[in-house]
């Protein structure tokens, strides 16, 4: 790793690396280096550091920058540690070196999604420390675990608890884009996730007959009509330049299951789909058209759902949202024509 630092490299760009190093990789995530390495950053920044445990095994980490009044809301700056799996082949470098090259690029799994965001907090807080600045509000920083299969062991949990009531958030900021100019990339809707599992049964048999009904034939058909339907979306962004992916509906074939044996026809196979509901979607409508796949398919063929969000929100983006007005009125004072707020 000594061969990879380069002179004169800014200390929060060595953190950053030393950051990516940790294996927070799903499905076994090293949740305690990533701790001990907040604790240490905590320690170094002067910053109190309580850890949460939420689950067996499933820690979530505060370090808090106390504010000149208690008696106000706090502000909240959110990131999660995990990060999703890699294919090690296809990468040109190892994942878990935080190689940077004479550019200057940095190549690591969790570099935007979202690491490089948990970094820019702690850096931020360390610059206005040494700058001498206190502010009235408190400022708490929460590293999650388990947001990359849904949180379920992570933030879902901690919200529920009287550790999290007691940070008293009025204003948070969560994962996003790292922009390298002078604008913020503001998200005012987010698409919601639904992850569900098809599952077919059929007839099983010897593999050297034609049987009829098996549960590949039934699940053939359920997969064709979903990609169908990915392709029609696909198509829809691209013919129209107004179009941001965020306004489709994004679905990705992703897991595939079945069969014990290969002259064997199974009873069971699945396939596994990620989707991304579009905001203005009727969920109803929506997952009633899964049910009309599955039915289409032939008996024996049902679905159901490892994450499904059901209340999607679009945020105004005007001063009749609290968090819109507060935010933007803030860059509006700090950058003022200089600053652009894209709103994809």
């Amino acid at each position: 790793m000594t061969s990879q630092s380069l002179e004169g490299e800014h200390p929060s760009v060595t953190l950053f690396r030393q950051y990516l190093r940790i294996r927070t990789v799903q499905p076994e995530p090293d949740y305690g280096a990533a701790i001990a390495f907040l604790e240490e950053r905590a320690h170094q920044l002067g910053l109190s550091c309580q850890k949460v445990e939420v689950a067996p095994g499933y820690v979530v980490t505060v370090l808090t920058w106390p504010g000149t009044n208690p008696t106000l809301s706090s502000l909240l700056l959110n990131s999660h540690t995990d990060v999703v799996p890699v294919f090690k082949e296809h990468w040109n470098h190892d994942p878990f070196e935080a190689f940077k090259d004479p550019e200057g690029y940095i190549y690591a799994r969790g570099a935007q999604d979202m690491k490089c965001v948990s970094i820019q907090y702690l850096e931020a807080v360390r610059r206005l420390k040494a700058e001498g600045h206190r502010f009235p509000r408190t400022i708490h920083m929460t590293f999650v675990p388990d947001e990359e299969v849904g949180g379920h062991q992570g933030m879902e949990l901690f919200v529920q608890r009287p550790e999290f009531q007691a940070l008293r958030a009025g204003f948070a900021l969560d994962e996003g884009l790292a922009n390298p100019t002078k604008a913020f990339t503001v998200f005012y809707s987010e698409r919601s996730p639904w992850w569900v599992r098809v599952t077919s049964t059929g007839r099983p048999g010897h593999g050297s007959r034609f049987i009829e009904d098996t549960a590949a034939e039934k699940l053939h058909k359920v997969v064709s009509s979903i990609l169908a339907f990915r392709e029609k979306e696909r198509q829809r962004l691209q013919s129209n330049p107004h179009l941001k992916e965020g306004a489709v509906t994004s679905v990705n074939l992703t897991k595939l299951e079945g069969g014990v044996a290969y002259n064997v026809v199974p009873a069971t196979m699945s396939a596994s789909f990620d989707f991304r509901v579009a905001p203005d979607v009727d969920l109803k409508a929506f997952e009633e058209q899964l049910q009309d796949w599955c039915q289409a398919a032939g008996e024996g063929v049902t679905f159901e759902f490892a994450q499904k969000w059901t209340e999607p929100q679009v945020t105004p983006t005007d001063n009749s949202d609290p968090w819109w007005a507060a935010f933007s009125q803030v860059c509006k004072d700090m950058w003022g024509s200089r600053l652009w707020v894209s709103r994809p």
